[in-house]
């Protein structure tokens, strides 16, 4: 005879709720390999809100059908807002906020694959920190085509997370995020009425900013898939390098810093006394001539993870593009 002897804090972790929060749009093609990916997850506790932004495939009739054979307890269904897919996720964070009672909850696309261990890697670590702070979890991801085959991995990035980072760089994409309820709630407070292009990036840097705390696991959670109708595709690769520099040069990085420090500005009181010090020498640095400008970014501290990184946000510095 065996006996399993389970400790109070393994029944707690696993008596802990996570919701999954997924976002679809016209993603008939790969989106029943995501919701199975679901199914087989070794930590069970979970339930999804789904919202579907207007499809006009396949996609919320698959949907439904899993909300059939899941129930529509575990598996909710709701219109996204029709204004891409940050508002969006947006939408369901403010909405899983308000309806449902549960203690974690991570963002899912529609056309990846997750690893069977994701949310119970996760929910191991958000359980060691204390639930008054917040904390996100967020790790590397393999990277596969169409055909479900491996063709590499997102950037290792060794350098620590925080702030002045947040502020140029996103390190773990949204579909690897998984993060507790006080982070959700701060989201929730920073995410009213504001015109964020990247939602993965806007969490990262609010959670980040206000002192929570964040961890990047080098394993990757998710297979995650590149196809020609990724909204956001892998960074690693050089066509991707040559459409960042194409992108600079137009402007594009500097308008979306100008929109996430104007998102910024209501929430500055909850940053870290050390944070609001980054955003106030960021923000008057980027606004000054050639010598003023790099020696005040550079007092700022930002920072991205890589060398080629840096290398590329000293050349947006001279040109006036951060």
């Amino acid at each position: 005879m065996v006996v399993l002897l389970i400790s109070d804090n393994q029944q707690k972790i696993t008596a802990a709720k996570i919701a999954i929060l997924l976002c679809t749009y016209n993603g008939e093609r790969y989106l029943a390999k995501q919701l199975d990916s679901f199914s087989v997850q070794t930590y069970p506790n979970w339930q999804i809100l789904a919202s579907d932004d207007g499809s006009i495939d396949n996609t919320l009739a698959i949907l439904k059908s899993y909300q059939a054979k899941w129930s529509v307890k575990k598996f909710s269904i709701y219109s996204g807002p029709a204004k891409g897919f940050a508002a969006n996720f947006f939408f369901l964070t403010h909405k899983a906020n308000r309806l449902i009672n549960t203690d974690y909850y991570t963002y899912s696309d529609q056309d990846d694959i997750w690893q069977a261990d994701k949310l119970q890697r996760a929910i191991d670590w958000l359980s060691t920190v204390p639930k008054n702070i917040p904390a996100l979890y967020s790790s590397r991801t393999c990277l596969i085509d169409t055909n479900d085959h491996c063709i590499g991995f997102s950037p290792l990035f060794t350098k620590p997370p925080g702030f002045a980072n947040a502020l140029v760089e996103a390190i773990g994409g949204g579909n690897t995020m998984v993060f507790n309820r006080a982070a959700c709630e701060l989201v929730c407070q920073a995410s009213q009425q504001i015109d964020i292009i990247s939602h993965d990036l806007w969490v990262y840097t609010v959670i980040s900013g206000c002192g929570g705390q964040i961890f990047y696991d080098a394993d990757p959670s998710v297979c995650y898939r590149q196809h020609d109708s990724n909204l956001v595709g892998r960074n690693n690769s050089w066509p991707a390098l040559f459409v960042r520099i194409r992108m600079l040069f137009e402007g594009r990085f500097r308008n979306w810093n100008d929109a996430k420090i104007h998102a910024l500005q209501p929430i500055e009181a909850k940053l870290t006394p050390e944070n609001k010090a980054i955003l106030r020498e960021f923000t008057a640095a980027r606004n000054k001539k050639f010598w003023p400008r790099l020696v005040g970014l550079k007092r700022s501290g930002i920072y991205r993870q890589t060398g080629l990184g840096n290398l590329g946000l000293t050349v947006a510095a001279i040109f006036n593009k951060v």
